[in-house]
Parts: C-alpha cells; sequence; structure tokens
C-alpha cells in the first residue's frame, strides 16, 4: 500500500530504530513509548487489522507473538510485558497496518487504559 506509514517503514523510506527483521516481520522502537520496552511488530505484508484478518493470516498472527517472546527474551523483561493489538479507531488503532506493541519494562497495572 504506497500511503501506508508502517509499508514505508518497512521499506525504509521512512527511518526508524530497527529491533528486529526476518522475511516475514519488522520490529522497530514506537516513537512514542509507553514503557521502557515499547516495540511495534508489523508483518511485511500489509492488511488493516485483525478485524480484517482471514484464516490464511492465523500463521503470521501467531508469529508476530512468538518474535515479541523472543525480543522480551532479548530484552529481559520475561518477568512481565504485554502484548496489545488495537483494533480500530476506538481502540486507540491509528496506523491502520496491523502491528503488535509489545510493552515491559514496568509494572502494568489493570484494567488497562
Amino acid at each position: 500500500m504506497t500511503d501506508c506509514l508502517f509499508c514505508k517503514i518497512v521499506e525504509g523510506k521512512i527511518p526508524s530504530k530497527k529491533v528486529y527483521e526476518d522475511d516475514k516481520v519488522f520490529a522497530f522502537e514506537d516513537v512514542n513509548p509507553q514503557a521502557p520496552t515499547h516495540i511495534l511488530l508489523v508483518p511485511k505484508r500489509h492488511f488493516e487489522g485483525l478485524n480484517k484478518a482471514v484464516p490464511e493470516d492465523a500463521e503470521i498472527l501467531g508469529y508476530l507473538q512468538l518474535v515479541a517472546a523472543k525480543i522480551g527474551r532479548e530484552r529481559g523483561i520475561e518477568d512481565g510485558y504485554r502484548t496489545v493489538l488495537n483494533v480500530g479507531p476506538r481502540s486507540g488503532q491509528s496506523v491502520f497496518h496491523l502491528h503488535l506493541h509489545l510493552i515491559g519494562g514496568r509494572d502494568m497495572t489493570w484494567p488497562p487504559g
């Protein structure tokens, strides 16, 4: 998608602080972090969000979680972190390219937001 912010980041057209990349996922530091660790994990293939996912997307959705766990281990936050998918504008989703937030490095409260 040519006008998608995250597609442009994945393509290297917009700079980011890359944390991880492979053939399926690009992960980078959030520009407005809500915790010491706040990383966005983005599928390289564009789709809007979980509400637009189809059964064929199950693999990438699970893979995002596994990559988040790997980064969590690398960051030493295995004692507590969150993975969050915001779905739709009422949840706070502002970029409509599915992305998983990995948030940790501090105590989390409940309920969130």
